[in-house]
């Protein structure tokens, strides 16, 4: 990959939309993951208006100093970045105070609850973003990449999904990687396990999905005869193929009923 090249298209279409859109600049949110850093470090090149937007829900002391080292660094290269926090603990904690509660013996109910609430987490962080770009009058840039997006769905619908546009959804993870060493982000963040950061411990992706990016990005590429296959290479595909199908209704356009002109 021309790497060099890549992030000057990315950036050209970043400001071209922009300009398109009639917006004044870009609002993201920073996780202190790869996706992020390298998301905001695009934005930033463009030399439009970046506000990027820390917000914490019992976050981990490691997550929260990688983002805030990637926002000094880039706030030190780029005059028209500028960087908020805003804690939603309090608020996501309020949320759960106001839910009824799950009985214990309903320990089904309560493994999807648990699901729920990290999916609010993401939502959460949707609805501030939006507050900042309608405040602004700026886009809301996507973090996702292409397997997460378009592979196994591996992203919160109407949380981390709901963007306006997404720079790096045709880059599969190496790729990212490989941007962000270019874009000169802080190795901590280059040697960190990825992790959605929504569950509140140590758990990375690879512990959630059962299969790494490496593995998930050679499934997403294969054509062949599954038969062919065997050993941990038969049971990444299928990991994939179960998340793929499962998380269909994610990436695809949402359904709209068409009503029939005799019905009208």
């Amino acid at each position: 990959m021309r790497t060099a090249a890549v992030i000057d298209h990315i950036t050209a279409w970043l400001r071209d939309y922009n300009d398109r859109a009639g917006t004044s600049g870009f609002v993201i949110g920073v996780s202190g993951g790869i996706d992020s850093a390298v998301s905001s470090a695009l934005a930033a090149h463009t030399g439009l208006p970046l506000l990027i937007v820390e917000m914490p829900i019992h976050q981990s002391a490691d997550q929260v100093s990688r983002a805030r080292e990637h926002i000094a660094f880039l706030k030190e290269r780029f005059p028209a970045v500028d960087s908020a926090e805003v804690e939603l603990t309090g608020v996501f904690d309020g949320f759960i105070d106001a839910l009824p509660p799950v009985p214990d013996d309903a320990r089904d109910d309560a493994d999807r609850r648990a699901m729920s609430l990290v999916n609010t987490r993401a939502r959460l962080r949707m609805t501030t973003l939006y507050y900042f770009a309608a405040l602004h009058g700026r886009l809301v840039v996507g973090t996702g990449n292409k397997v997460e997006d378009f592979g196994i769905g591996f992203f919160t619908k109407y949380g981390d999904g709901g963007v306006d546009l997404s720079p790096i959804a045709d880059l599969v993870k190496s790729e990212v990687y490989a941007l962000g060493r270019e874009l000169g982000v802080n190795q901590a963040i280059l040697e960190a396990p990825p992790t959605d950061g929504l569950w509140g411990d140590d758990r990375t992706d690879e512990d959630q999905i059962g299969a790494s990016y490496p593995e998930l990005e050679w499934a997403m590429a294969f054509d062949g005869d599954p038969a062919s296959l065997d050993g941990r290479r038969r049971d990444v595909l299928a990991i994939y193929r179960r998340l793929n199908a499962a998380n269909t209704h994610k990436m695809e356009p949402i359904p709209v009923c068409m009503i029939p002109g005799g019905l009208r």
